[in-house]
């Protein structure tokens, strides 16, 4: 199973990406449709994953302040375990170091922070809830950037 990860260039592409996220937040986690979409998809870079040429998993970079803002990382139950869901974090991490920013934040799941820990990010602040659900941000400072 080899996947690829693409920059989301066309409406297909964004619809696919589009498809993930709603498969992964609205259906299975139950968030809000009428909020799992917002006004930063339009100024956002998307990736979107690919094993075999099916969408199976999405991510998005935000610019805010020099720092990259890493958002909306969805992965299919079918591609979860594979390492996807890193691959995908080193693309948003490598496309914002590409652009010279020194860091990238999430907000993250409070279940998904052990994942991002293992991949180099440290918690800051508070606990809180976005879309009824325990959030935490985190933040990993980029090298050569």
């Amino acid at each position: 199973m080899s996947a690829e990860i693409v920059p989301v260039v066309s409406a297909a592409d964004r619809e696919h990406a589009y498809s993930v996220r709603f498969t992964v937040f609205v259906r299975e986690q139950g968030v809000p449709q009428d909020i799992e979409l917002d006004a930063a998809d339009a100024a956002a870079d998307h990736l979107l994953a690919r094993i075999d040429g099916r969408p199976v998993g999405t991510v998005r970079l935000l610019r805010r302040d020099g720092t990259g803002v890493l958002g909306r990382l969805a992965v299919l139950p079918e591609a979860r375990g594979t390492g996807l869901g890193a691959a995908l974090v080193r693309a948003v991490e490598d496309r914002a170091r590409a652009a010279g920013l020194t860091a990238v934040e999430l907000h993250a799941q409070l279940a998904a922070r052990g994942f991002y820990e293992r991949l180099g990010y440290a918690a800051f602040g508070a606990e809180d809830e976005e879309a009824g659900i325990p959030h935490i941000w985190m933040r990993r400072r980029l090298e050569n950037a």
